[in-house]
């Protein structure tokens, strides 16, 4: 257990900084299944349309250092590459 003010405060702030990065993991990973999701339906209009917004997410959330930006490349990456084999 922390000893002094400063790290029982700094051990709180952990606390609410956890529980505020793990929300904005689960969006990422929303995002993600909506664009994988849509590229199973089949109709490659939706898929790049709701691409587009999610690359606007993973991107905010890369921006935040949530994930590495590297991370958040790879999955826009893979994500264009099944758009684009679609028939």
């Amino acid at each position: 257990m922390a000893n002094t003010a400063q790290t029982r405060k700094r051990a709180r702030q952990n606390i609410k900084q956890n529980i505020h990065n793990h929300s904005l993991r689960a969006k990422l990973r929303t995002a993600i299944k909506l664009v994988t999701k849509a590229i199973k339906s089949g109709d490659k209009q939706s898929a790049q349309a709701i691409f587009r917004v999610s690359c606007a997410t993973v991107d905010s959330i890369a921006d935040k250092k949530i994930i590495h930006k590297n991370k958040a490349a790879r999955h826009k990456s893979r994500l264009s590459a099944a758009i684009k084999a679609m028939n």
